[in-house]
């Protein structure tokens, strides 16, 4: 692999910009919002739980089918660029239905295809590092990986905030829209593949087999989709009831608005960490980075056990941020230092990415039902249950990263 110039690094990183603008305005802000509509506020911890799990469980199933077969595609544009097009434009568009959705199943269904699309561009994108980067520079992409979702998601969470608190939900789709087209096309644009030029004969049963990766043989890998599942089973319960903790336990009466600052917070911290800690990571290793960021992120939730006021969260926030910063730009950057094959990296990248997945699936399954049912005991109670599991899940991802031994 050629050594890249930073140009040519700050292109290919600039999807993720787009990536987590989407995602920073859904998932904290836009889908919690939107599921008031449909549902009583008691039933409003299982509604969400069945909108954001349904939608994980299908970017679980897309992003390693997608990712192998970006890694077989013999298109002349390349590998991974013609799936980031083709997903992005169609994401774009089903966004717009979000807005106009009538009924929680409506608007279940279109978050469906807006998960579906974004991950057929989202899961050949993240091959770009693998095959593009080489060893000595992933520290500092990963770091650029890490700003540009950090950018990304906080200006998506004041914007998104500002917006759906003054009910102008399709204004917001049609800004996420926009940002999807325009950082697709910096990007399609500025990275040059080289094309596959033949590749293997197809065979169902093989192709099936790839996407089981052993613990046996792939120890690390298996530790780190461990570590990294812990790590955002926290972040996304700590992510989802987020908006429902303001307006339930703080009683903030703004508290969509409230959620996007709040975003923003977590944001400031990550953009001090994020670049830095990917190019610390190049120097002196990869898991110490990791393990304590997971730690610093489980600070937050024991903080919000008592119910503090709205400055201590905002303060907090930022001291998660942190954590969160140098967690999301080393830990990508030990993920590419353990891939099973380099030849099958989307694919690879894919089946890891249901670390991420899986626990969107899972944190608000069990999430929802605990703030339901406890919430009916005593008021908030069920904010209680849910933040001291989620300092669990920190610091069961913390521990775990140390069993890695095939990278620093």
């Amino acid at each position: 692999m050629r050594t890249l110039t930073f140009r040519e690094l700050v292109l290919m990183s600039v999807f993720w910009f787009a990536l987590n603008f989407h995602w920073g305005a859904l998932l904290t802000v836009a889908i919690p919002a939107e599921v008031l509509r449909f549902v009583p506020d008691a039933y409003k911890g299982r509604a969400l739980s069945t909108v954001f799990a349904s939608g994980a469980f299908v970017a679980m199933v897309t992003l390693p089918l997608i990712g192998a077969l970006s890694d077989r595609a013999t298109f002349r544009m390349g590998r991974r660029r013609p799936f980031v097009l083709a997903g992005a434009l169609l994401n774009s568009f089903v966004l717009l239905g979000l807005a106009y959705a009538p009924s929680l199943a409506l608007f279940t269904a279109t978050y469906l295809l807006v998960q579906f699309s974004n991950n057929v561009a989202g899961a050949a994108y993240q091959g770009f590092i693998p095959d593009l980067v080489p060893k000595e520079q992933r520290g500092t992409a990963s770091g650029l990986m890490g700003l540009m979702t950090m950018l990304g998601t906080i200006i998506a969470a004041v914007l998104a905030g500002f917006l759906m608190q003054r009910g102008l939900n399709l204004v917001l789709y049609v800004a996420i829209a926009s940002v999807m087209v325009v950082c697709m096309v910096l990007t399609v644009w500025g990275v040059r593949e080289t094309p596959l030029q033949r590749a293997e004969p197809f065979h169902l049963a093989r192709f099936l087999r790839s996407f089981y990766v052993s613990p046996r043989l792939y120890p690390d890998f298996a530790w780190l989709f461990l570590s990294r599942a812990l790590v955002m089973m926290g972040f996304y319960t700590l992510l989802n009831f987020l908006q429902f903790f303001l307006k339930d336990a703080i009683g903030l009466p703004n508290f969509q608005e409230a959620t996007g600052i709040v975003s923003a917070a977590v944001i400031v911290g990550a953009m001090i960490s994020s670049f830095w800690a990917g190019w610390l990571s190049d120097r002196v290793g990869r898991r110490g980075i990791v393990s304590l960021s997971s730690l610093v992120m489980g600070l937050t939730p024991l903080v919000f056990l008592a119910r503090p006021s709205f400055q201590v969260i905002l303060l907090f926030a930022v001291v998660f941020g942190l954590g969160y910063g140098a967690f999301i730009s080393v830990d990508w950057a030990l993920a590419t230092d353990v891939l099973p094959s380099a030849a099958a990296a989307a694919k690879d990248l894919g089946i890891w990415g249901i670390a991420v997945t899986l626990p969107q699936v899972l944190a608000p399954v069990i999430g929802g039902p605990i703030v339901d049912r406890f919430n009916l005991v005593a008021p908030a109670l069920g904010y209680i249950a849910l933040f001291t599991i989620t300092t669990a899940y920190f610091a069961g991802g913390a521990a775990t990263v140390w069993k890695i031994r095939g990278a620093r």
